[in-house]
């Protein structure tokens, strides 16, 4: 499931941190000029201008007929945080209130509908 930044370069699409004129790109195997930071992620530097796009990605889904962000996935389990933005709604389904106005909730993967992402 993804959530952030991706840029491609030189024909390949990579998780991206962008930072004023420069994008950060990650990779989960080393390539010519990235250096490892992490087991299995690898990090390399490049010019904006150089990137052939960037975009935000968001992944969706439907659980229980409202709309939802996809924000990970832990085995058969997804962590939800509800956009549709009726608090009686949040409350009736059981919604756990992580911040004011933001709700979430862990749901198995099987009841989640219409899993999508969307290129912001």
């Amino acid at each position: 499931m993804r959530d952030g930044y991706v840029a491609r370069w030189r024909g390949v699409e990579y998780d991206a941190s962008p930072d004023g004129a420069h994008v950060r790109l990650y990779a989960p195997e080393p390539g010519e000029g990235f250096v490892q930071v992490a087991d299995g992620r690898y990090r390399r530097g490049v010019l904006l201008e150089e990137c052939e796009a960037l975009n935000y990605v968001r992944t969706t889904c439907i659980w229980r007929n409202e709309p939802f962000f996809v924000l990970g996935k832990f085995g058969d389990w997804l962590r939800l945080e509800y956009c549709g933005g009726n608090v009686e709604m949040a409350h009736s389904l059981g919604l756990e209130p992580y911040d004011v106005g933001v709700y979430q909730i862990w749901v198995p993967v099987a009841e989640a509908d219409r899993i999508e992402e969307l290129r912001v």
